[in-house]
């Protein structure tokens, strides 16, 4: 019978994640974009969001068996390999094709933007469902990004070697690089406007090649933003190529690898993508909207108001989770450096991301999938009146759950890894309370921006 109890308490957090989430699908199930509101106050909706996550965390540590957890991180099985030609030449050249299409039709294309191929296939296609796919199945943006197939085909041409990525650089250029994107995406039309998306694609094109040039591929391992943050989702994905051919295993698990956060820089890199993508949703929300309007309206550009929001948003995640990490050194009595602890507790915040990620575009891939499919039909003469998918009442209520289900995941990954760290008990349970402290609060305020009725930002 002992041999039966952790699997007992796995069920038993599992039942009490769906009470959880139903209450939440009960009580908090309007579509993003309506004017709904939750039917109970929104205090105890969040506050039952973030208990929740508590509650989980005291299941999941009754599960002390080192050996059961071994056995679900390592859990796997081995598919057949992909054919060579497809990952090295097919994949590139979709890639080089799709990135060929959206600069042709952004610029020549219709401006109305649902009619553009441009912008339907940038943000339906591939920011929104590209990127589910990274971390619901796997991630194959190494394969299919146009620009390392340009860096990987001079260098076949060429024969001096790169220049070595300088290791001091680590993941900073990706960092910065993943604000400007963002923070470009949120305040310029890109959407909006064919001609200014195609600039931007093509401008961030260029200044990418140009560094794996100058470093050859390796910059796509740890300075291009965009193949970073695929990356860091693929962790989460099922699905990851190995040199067996394709592994399985269940999902979140290879976030429990010491590998994928390997120094500071990684950290802030990982806590960047959880910012970004908070952000992004935060502008839409009717309080930011209330909050830029009265900084504008008291003399405060609108630019500087979002950037400076942007950069203090920032500052406060990456400080938390640095306060979070000198904590946990004092909780789990451990001699471990707070930058070691912060280092190996890092990527379970990626499954939080994913979560909120999925959540935050879900309805919007669902929505626009029919215009992205009547336009890639006939790219040069697309419907003038694009139509759109209504959505069932039910969605709203999935967003809040897979927020909920990210930060779950999350803590099970964080229970495997403080038992990877540490030879006690004690110190892997006691270690974990400001790590779950920071998921608890993240869950409130993912729950708040999902469930809030979504608005055009002001000023933009």
């Amino acid at each position: 019978m002992e041999g039966h109890r952790p699997r007992r308490l796995v069920l038993a957090a599992f039942g009490t994640l769906v009470l959880a989430t139903g209450t939440a699908l009960a009580h908090g199930g309007s579509l993003r974009g309506e004017a709904g509101s939750i039917a109970v106050p929104a205090w105890l909706f969040l506050l039952t969001g973030g208990a929740a996550v508590g509650a989980s965390f005291l299941l999941a540590a009754t599960v002390t068996d080192r050996r059961y957890i071994a056995s679900i991180d390592d859990w796997h099985r081995t598919l057949r390999r992909f054919p060579v030609a497809v990952s090295r030449y097919l994949a590139p050249l979709v890639g080089l094709v799709g990135f060929g299409a959206v600069l042709w039709f952004g610029f020549t294309g219709p401006t109305t933007p649902l009619r553009n191929l441009a912008v339907v296939v940038v943000w339906v296609g591939w920011w929104a469902g590209f990127t589910m796919t990274t971390y619901l199945v796997g991630n194959t943006w190494r394969a299919l990004n146009p620009f390392r197939a340009l860096v990987r085909g001079v260098y076949t041409l060429r024969a001096a070697p790169p220049r070595e990525y300088p290791q001091r650089l680590g993941s900073w250029p990706a960092v910065v690089g993943l604000l400007a994107l963002v923070f470009t995406e949120v305040v310029l039309p890109l959407a909006d406007d064919p001609r200014l998306l195609a600039t931007a694609v093509a401008g961030y094109g260029v200044a990418t090649t140009v560094a794996g040039l100058a470093f050859g591929e390796s910059w796509f391992e740890r300075g291009d933003p965009v193949s970073r943050t695929f990356a860091a989702f693929g962790a989460v994905a099922p699905l990851v190529r190995s040199d067996d051919g394709v592994r399985l295993r269940l999902p979140g698990m290879g976030l429990t690898d010491s590998s994928v956060v390997r120094d500071r820089s990684d950290v802030v890199f990982v806590v960047t993508l959880l910012w970004v993508t908070t952000y992004d949703g935060l502008v839409t929300t009717p309080l930011w909207g209330d909050f830029a309007r009265a900084a504008v309206g008291g003399g405060l550009p609108w630019l500087l108001t979002y950037l400076l929001a942007y950069l203090l948003g920032f500052g406060v995640f990456v400080g938390v989770y640095w306060l979070a990490a000198l904590l946990a050194r004092t909780t789990g009595e451990t001699f471990l450096t707070p930058a070691a602890l912060g280092r190996r507790f890092a990527a379970p915040l990626l499954a939080i991301a994913a979560g909120y990620h999925l959540a935050h575009y879900l309805s919007y891939f669902v929505v626009l999938s029919l215009p992205l499919w009547q336009v890639l039909a006939n790219p040069t003469a697309p419907p003038l009146n694009p139509q759109r998918y209504g959505l069932p009442g039910f969605v709203g209520g999935l967003e809040l759950a897979f927020v909920l289900l990210g930060h779950l995941l999350a803590i099970w990954v964080a229970h495997s890894t403080a038992y990877d760290v540490f030879p006690s008990r004690l110190q892997a349970v006691r270690s974990q309370y400001p790590f779950i402290g920071v998921m608890v609060v993240y869950t409130m305020v993912s729950l708040w921006i999902v469930a809030a009725p979504a608005r055009t930002p002001p000023f933009l």
